[in-house]
């Protein structure tokens, strides 16, 4: 089973100041010792790239096209970002957010895409353009991406950090009575450390969706349309058994509550106020129903405790 932190699709990119390599001459294909943006230059436009020249750098180059006045991205910031990936000896691109709905999210310097990315645009300002030019080691190594992404290349991209938002370590709201004995507690720790999830050890599990504030927080009310940043701990009614903690690795998720996957996930956290921490019970008919998915069995009541960390 996919764990349920990465039930959604996600771009190719997918998976510490940045060196300079050699900044080389400049030219009509090149400028800065990178390939020249020949068109669409300006920050928020859609660039073309020319193909690179001579012999690509063997160190991560990072150039500022044009230096934003937002705030420095930092490890756990969540960066909302447009771009556009070629390879070095390219004409056309493999992949681009540009001309699309949105922005795509990256969280900073938490694994979750390549590590050019990561190390280059740790530290650069909200609103600035960037060109990347990435070494295999720091893109996709030996093993390529794809038909469009060969081994050992070498990876150009044209990146705007459009926004960037701070995600706390914890939901901080206020702490709403547990008063039902019927529905599993959830811990009101806000130390961003592991939450508690205790299942009743008697009683049928609900059969429609729970979903109620343990600590009640004062952000905007989230809906179907956002996407979320989450951290959360889940468990099987039946057994008490933890299926999933996001707490072990200690990072946080982005859901995109359009593409989610899990009916009842979507449908508790829709309406609820970002900052909060909220226990969800999911039935199996608004979770993953008769199908067995990894640890969890086939007809599983599913139990989160959920902190709706921020909206972006």
């Amino acid at each position: 089973m996919r764990r349920l932190a990465g039930l959604l699709v996600v771009p190719l990119l997918l998976l510490s100041t940045a060196a300079c390599g050699d900044s080389g001459s400049d030219s009509a294909e090149m400028k800065n010792g990178a390939p020249a943006i020949t068109k669409g230059a300006k920050f928020g436009e859609t660039p073309t790239l020319a193909k690179g020249a001579g012999t690509p750098p063997k160190e991560l180059k990072v150039v500022t096209i044009s230096e934003g006045d937002g705030p420095a991205l930092k490890k756990g910031d969540i960066a909302q970002v447009n771009y556009l990936g070629q390879v070095w000896d390219g004409k056309e691109p493999f992949d681009q957010s540009f001309g699309k709905d949105k922005p795509f999210d990256v969280t900073i310097g938490a694994g979750q895409v390549i590590k050019g990315w990561d190390q280059g645009l740790e530290g650069k300002k909200v609103g600035s353009r960037l060109e990347l030019v990435i070494p295999p080691d720091l893109g996709y190594g030996e093993q390529g991406s794809g038909d469009k992404i060969k081994a050992n290349a070498t990876l150009v991209f044209v990146v705007d950090i459009v926004k960037a938002t701070t995600v706390p370590v914890s939901a901080t709201g206020k702490e709403v009575p547990q008063a039902d004995a019927a529905l599993p507690k959830v811990g009101t720790n806000t130390d961003g450390k592991e939450v508690s999830v205790t299942v009743p050890k008697d009683g049928a599990a609900p059969t429609k969706l729970v979903s109620n504030y343990v600590l009640e927080g004062d952000g905007a009310v989230v809906k179907d349309t956002d996407s979320v940043v989450v951290k959360f701990h889940g468990k099987t009614w039946k057994d008490d058994k933890t299926f999933e903690s996001t707490y072990t690795s200690d990072q946080s998720v982005t859901w995109p509550l359009a593409e989610l996957s899990v009916k009842g996930l979507k449908d508790g956290i829709v309406g609820k106020k970002a900052g909060s921490r909220i226990l969800l019970v999911i039935p199996p008919d608004q979770g993953f129903g008769d199908k067995e998915q990894g640890t969890i069995p086939a007809n599983s009541t599913l139990v989160f405790s959920l902190d709706i960390l921020a909206v972006v």
